[in-house]
């Protein structure tokens, strides 16, 4: 079941998001580390209900963030919907006990329901340049990649950034 979190579904999620670092690093996969996502973050993500969870017999397998702000580096990439109505998604995770089993599917898929459902133009989101299992993902999801964009408190590679109308909105 996808529901929004609660701030005591917290060290869980941090746990979640910990696992998924760990199990990425050991790919030569340095997009998350011991510092981001920080709780802090996590906590706001919370606090400002932007982060859903897909839960199953009380075990959290999979995390997304949803948000209509846009943050501010993406300012410079073209993107395809020139209006401000757009869905951002952020730190989407699976568990690794739990990859390969469609939990990130069935996230991106409440996402873009979500989106459509409160109707937002787009879907926009940014992975890492490195992780080339999440960037065939989103584009066997027919997602469009339209540039990059630097985090360098995260890391020196960029992050590529993608987009997706929504079919209502064509």
């Amino acid at each position: 079941m996808i529901r929004k979190a609660k701030l005591n579904d917290l060290r869980k999620i941090k746990k979640l998001t910990e696992a998924c670092a760990k199990a990425l690093q050991q790919q030569n996969i340095f997009q998350w580390n011991e510092h981001y996502p920080s709780l802090e973050k996590l906590q706001n993500d919370i606090e400002k209900q932007e982060l859903y969870i897909f839960e199953e017999e009380n075990i959290i397998t999979a995390i997304i963030v949803l948000t209509p702000n846009m943050d501010e580096v993406y300012r410079n990439i073209d993107w395809l919907s020139k209006t401000d109505n757009n869905l951002y998604v952020h730190r989407l995770a699976t568990h690794p006990e739990f990859w390969g089993k469609g939990y990130a599917r069935k996230m991106m898929d409440f996402a873009e329901e979500f989106a459509r459902n409160k109707h937002f133009t787009s879907v926009r989101l940014d992975t890492f340049s490195k992780n080339t299992r999440n960037q065939k993902f989103y584009e066997a999801r027919s997602y469009t990649k339209l540039g990059d964009v630097y985090f360098p408190h995260k890391n020196e590679y960029p992050f590529h950034c993608y987009e997706k109308l929504l079919a209502t909105c064509l």
